[in-house]
């Protein structure tokens, strides 16, 4: 996957907000970093089958003819978020599978990255039926071995679950159909933390790729109850690219955005908008905080330096 150039979705929250708000209005340099920088594309639950698989065909289209690969995310897996703020899923397996291979359609042979399931592996102690769950990964990472696109499972974060055991977990499903592992999909955990995390897991796996999602992890995490939701004082992490070439990190293939900057984690326990929601300011203050650090990796690029 090395030197593969991600897509931007042109309609993106960032992008929309910023054509309503004009390129002189408030915020609009925040936004418009936010909106050239690639930055994954959820397929969910929220969609039925028919919406994922024509939203997965025009993303996958739209990036091929530019030359570049988008990022797409699988979120719709029974019982997803364990009751959590993002709680739902697909009825059961069969409707869960259905969705999937709807997907995979949509793909058909063009390229993407597709990240397979946030949380379901960290969670999976949280839900009845794990067994169950741990099949419907593995089916869904062989739909997807069908098409153009390069899977990898989601395996938590730093934070979560240990590396045994996830590592345990993992196996359990299988890599035969998948590139690698997803870390700190939606979280903000430094990325050298996620790297030793991920190495950790590579070792264990046998060599293994992984992903690690920086969108958000500029100022690492933040601490106290709930600090994974909406927390302030964050701050955009490094820009997306297929090349880390980071000599301590040899298995980590990518840095992407996979979190949707903006988005709302969830209600919180304190009222915020439910999860998925955009909540502009919160994208603006992310942008602002990460070019208050003239130097770190939080500053961005443009799409053009993918194509360097």
């Amino acid at each position: 996957m090395a030197g593969v150039q991600l897509w931007a979705d042109p309609d993106s929250d960032a992008a929309r907000e910023l054509a309503q708000r004009g390129q002189d209005g408030p915020g609009a340099a925040a936004l418009a970093r936010i909106a050239q920088t690639p930055n994954a594309v959820w397929l969910g639950d929220w969609m039925s089958a028919e919406q994922a698989r024509a939203r997965a065909e025009q993303v996958t289209t739209a990036a091929t003819a530019a030359g570049q690969a988008p990022v797409l995310v699988l979120y719709a897996i029974p019982d997803k978020d364990a009751g959590g703020f993002s709680a739902g899923g697909a009825a059961n397996a069969g409707a869960y599978m259905a969705w999937v291979q709807a997907v995979a359609d949509g793909i058909g042979n063009r390229r993407a990255i597709v990240i397979v399931e946030p949380d379901a592996l960290a969670q999976i102690d949280q839900v009845g039926g794990g067994d169950e769950r741990t099949g419907m990964l593995r089916d869904a990472l062989a739909i997807l071995a069908g098409t153009g696109a390069t899977s990898y499972l989601d395996a938590g974060n730093s934070g979560w679950v240990d590396a045994d055991t996830m590592a345990a977990r993992v196996q359990a499903v299988g890599l035969e159909n998948a590139a690698g592992v997803a870390l700190n999909t939606s979280n903000f955990n430094r990325t050298s933390d996620e790297q030793a995390y991920g190495e950790a897991l590579s070792v264990k796996l046998g060599g293994v790729g992984y992903v690690i999602d920086t969108s958000r992890n500029g100022n690492g995490p933040a601490t106290g109850n709930l600090a994974w939701c909406n927390p302030a004082g964050r701050a955009l992490g490094q820009t997306p690219t297929t090349s880390p070439n980071d000599p301590a990190a040899p298995h980590n293939d990518a840095l992407l955005w996979v979190k949707q900057v903006g988005q709302s984690d969830g209600e919180c326990d304190r009222g915020d908008p439910p999860a998925g929601t955009w909540m502009p300011q919160y994208a603006i203050d992310l942008a602002d905080a990460a070019s208050a650090q003239p130097g770190q990796p939080g500053q961005l690029a443009t799409r053009t330096e993918e194509q360097q």
